[in-house]
């Protein structure tokens, strides 16, 4: 008997579980602002995530420093991300180098660079010191939960998205899988969050396929990171062989593989990176884990035996998400180039910004398909862009434009697409964020570029 390629489903009444004027689909940084700036902006948002828990690669896949967020000495990633933040330190579970602390020297090299405070770009050693974030986990679950239920946002975890639901080209909401079986969720405007093009893609809105390396991220617990680093500093050397052994083992990582954390003995390790799997299939994302496993066991075992302060250390856990940088991309009203960002293109229509770049509201709109928002590091870029333009704040403050635009076009009745960038960038800043309307000194006009 030959097995069919494809089976027809029988046709299915799904039941209406929530009604609502934004839903949010991911849970990430950016799903979480989107929703939060939305609700706080007056609309009443649905927020659903696949996962028991908010934060999505910040929490669940342990990206565990926020960084690409100072242009010189001026920070210039706010608003949301800087609440969580504040909320993070109260409860001590996010460090940050002091403000005289914030440049070049061996001293502060050897304080903050295994903190991951470092200007990563900067070419050079020692590169100088920024203001970045270094945080824990389940804190950021924790903040990420109390901003959703601080403002109202109607949250539905353990949601998987299934299908938009599309009514002649307009966004109306998405069907989700859960325990109770499949939901439909009614919307006025949906917002993508996904950080895979999930909702749009499937709507009908072009998109490309980008592709980079992906990770297990994993901890190490019982770690004399004091030891370590004297012998990182006092044996250079004998420090250099072990640490290009323990990264041979790795099979690929970042210069410094380990970093600290606020937990005591905790290190975090953003690593084995791993190339030539498609973090959309199946069968390439089980291989990445369990090939990811084998080389943390491998690096563990190597770390016990030769490295000085890991002596005891163990595994503490592994990332419970894939670390996943790019898939697909929307292909927009505008694209993002690779010029755009490295030459510091600014828009008329700028709404959200990174380091020293910024991101126009169109890269938020996709094509063909209305009330329908896209948010994170899927927004419409090319490929290399996306690259360097797909940190965790910026993509923070995409989410926080995003949900403000879904309010704004809400109180006047009119599509997303044709809400007023202006009105955008005054309701940032009035929720205490930068919308990068005003540029930098070091800006280009993209009037100005041929």
């Amino acid at each position: 008997m030959v097995e069919p390629a494809a089976l027809a489903e029988v046709a299915r009444t799904t039941p209406v579980a929530d009604r609502s004027d934004v839903l949010v689909v991911g849970g990430g940084p950016a799903g979480v602002s989107a929703a939060v700036a939305a609700a706080r902006s007056g609309a009443e948002v649905t927020l659903v995530e696949r996962y028991p828990y908010l934060g999505g690669l910040a929490s669940g896949g342990m990206v565990l420093v926020l960084d690409d967020m100072v242009n010189g000495e001026e920070i210039t990633t706010t608003g949301l991300v800087g609440e969580l933040i504040e909320r993070l330190e109260k409860l001590g579970l996010a460090v940050s180098p002091p403000p005289e602390d914030r440049r070049v020297g061996w001293d502060v090299w050897r304080t903050w660079a295994r903190w991951g405070c470092n200007d990563f770009r900067a070419r050079g050693r020692p590169q100088p010191i920024v203001y970045a974030v270094a945080f824990d986990p389940d804190g950021w679950k924790r903040v990420s939960g109390d901003v959703i239920v601080e403002s109202r946002v109607k949250l539905r975890l353990h949601s998987w998205f299934a299908e938009p639901i599309v009514e002649d080209g307009r966004m109306r909401g998405a069907i989700v899988e859960t325990k109770s079986g499949r939901q439909a969720l009614l919307s006025d405007i949906v917002v993508d969050a996904t950080g895979d093009l999930d909702v749009a893609s499937r709507a009908g809105a072009p998109h490309v396929t980008g592709a980079y390396m992906v990770t297990t991220v994993f901890r190490l617990g019982n770690v004399d990171t004091e030891a370590a680093l004297r012998f990182e500093h006092e044996q250079p050397a004998a420090f250099a062989a072990l640490d290009r052994e323990a990264k041979h083992l790795l099979g690929g990582a970042w210069d410094m593989w380990w970093l600290k954390t606020p937990l005591s003995g905790v290190v975090w390790c953003n690593c084995p990176h791993m190339t030539g799997y498609d973090a959309v299939r199946v069968e390439d994302m089980t291989a990445a884990e369990l090939e990811g496993r084998r080389r943390i066991a491998a690096l563990v075992a190597f770390a016990r035996a030769e490295l000085p302060g890991f002596a005891r250390c163990y595994l503490l856990d592994v990332a419970p998400q894939l670390g996943v940088r790019q898939t697909r991309l929307l292909q927009g009203e505008y694209v993002v180039t690779r010029q755009d960002v490295l030459e510091r293109r600014h828009f008329p229509d700028t709404v959200c910004r990174g380091r020293d770049y910024y991101t126009p509201y169109r890269a938020l709109l996709p094509r063909r398909i209305d009330q329908l928002l896209v948010a994170g590091r899927h927004y419409s870029a090319d490929p290399q862009a996306q690259k360097v333009s797909r940190e965790i704040p910026p993509c923070m403050v995409q989410g926080q434009a995003a949900g403000i635009a879904a309010a704004l076009a809400l109180s006047a009745g009119i599509r997303v697409r044709d809400v007023d960038p202006a009105a955008i960038q005054r309701a940032m800043r009035a929720q205490g964020a930068d919308p990068g309307d005003v540029p930098s000194a070091n800006a280009v006009s993209a009037s100005a570029v041929p």
